[in-house]
């Protein structure tokens, strides 16, 4: 299993990249960053900077989306990065959550994503592709390479990731819920005529590494908000108890009263008050190492390829050592 680190790039930037350069050193394999141009720095600046200063690590967005940048420029801003720095971006997309409602838009439509995953990968990797009607190329790309990994949660999208992207995403790391979205995705590949298993299983959520339970619980929470606005647009577009989605899933956020970006994806979050205790343990990675190693033992056996820590709390620098020192060099042991 891969691991990586997943991070806002809240300023100043050169701490978004120190922390990159820590988490290599620690074993890390990807480093992601959040894609909201309002409520963060620009993503692509900083990932060059990070490129520049780590030897292996693997960057793209988790996630960006079709909306708020034209296909082209995605694809260009992708190509020019593997070109000054040898293939070593993933583009991490989906349908668009803060980067589009805080500047008033919607959403994309799934059809509208399915469309950009095809011509950005084609474009950055040198082919030719249709936008708003006209067929581009970017001539001066040579051997690129863009995987492109597609974030979902209801059933239609999930098919769309197994049948269309090459990597998965998925933003919580409930056992039941993984194999349950696993299955999905995998059997889409194979009615689309793919081999399963080319289709790399990212599952990315908090982790945090302490024996206090509480504290590790408040500074989690946040992320059962966030994932919430997803499982909203899920209850809206199938209804509360369908055989569509689980309601494993869908049943803690009944409480919900709304959501203010201006507290996204940060710990102490106020509109994340409905999230019981029981969906955090859930969602999230908490405890020793020992637990963290049982749950990522669990993952593993689901046929999660990565793991990608969050760390949007008070012990960023204590996660990616403690994963570096403890986590991540006994679970490589085991499957040696």
């Amino acid at each position: 299993m891969d691991f990586g680190l997943v991070l806002q790039t809240d300023p100043p930037g050169a701490t978004t990249v120190e922390l990159m350069r820590r988490a290599e050193a620690q074993g890390f394999d990807y480093g992601w960053t959040f894609d909201s141009a309002v409520l963060w720095q620009e993503p692509y600046v900083i990932h060059s900077r990070i490129l520049a200063n780590t030897e292996r690590l693997v960057v793209g967005p988790m996630v960006t989306n079709p909306g708020t940048r034209t296909w082209e420029v995605t694809a260009s801003t992708f190509a020019t990065l593997n070109e000054m720095y040898g293939n070593r971006t993933v583009c991490g997309i989906g349908r668009g959550d803060s980067a589009m409602r805080v500047a008033g838009r919607k959403p994309n439509t799934l059809g509208r994503l399915e469309q950009a995953i095809h011509t950005i990968r084609e474009l950055a990797e040198g082919r030719e592709a249709e936008v708003d009607g006209t067929t581009l190329r970017l001539p001066w790309v040579r051997d690129g390479r863009l995987p492109v990994w597609m974030a979902a949660y209801g059933p239609k999208a999930l098919a769309m990731a197994g049948a269309k992207a090459d990597g998965f995403i998925l933003q919580l790391a409930d056992p039941y819920l993984t194999e349950w979205m696993v299955k999905a995705v995998r059997a889409s590949a194979e009615e689309a005529g793919r081999d399963p298993s080319e289709v790399t299983i990212c599952v990315a959520a908090p982790a945090y590494v302490s024996e206090d339970l509480d504290h590790a619980r408040e500074q989690c929470r946040w992320f059962g908000g966030m994932v919430g606005n997803h499982v909203a647009d899920l209850v809206s577009r199938y209804g509360e108890h369908s055989d569509m989605v689980p309601e494993a899933l869908t049943a803690y956020i009944k409480q919900r009263q709304g959501y203010d970006y201006a507290h996204h994806g940060r710990a102490g979050n106020p509109d994340t008050e409905f999230v019981p205790d029981e969906v955090v343990d859930r969602f999230c990675l908490l405890g020793p190492p020992a637990e963290q190693l049982r749950r990522l033992r669990e993952l593993r056996d689901l046929g999660v390829d990565q793991f990608a820590v969050y760390a949007m709390h008070d012990a960023r620098e204590q996660v990616i050592d403690a994963y570096g020192s403890e986590v991540i060099p006994a679970f490589r042991g085991e499957a040696s």
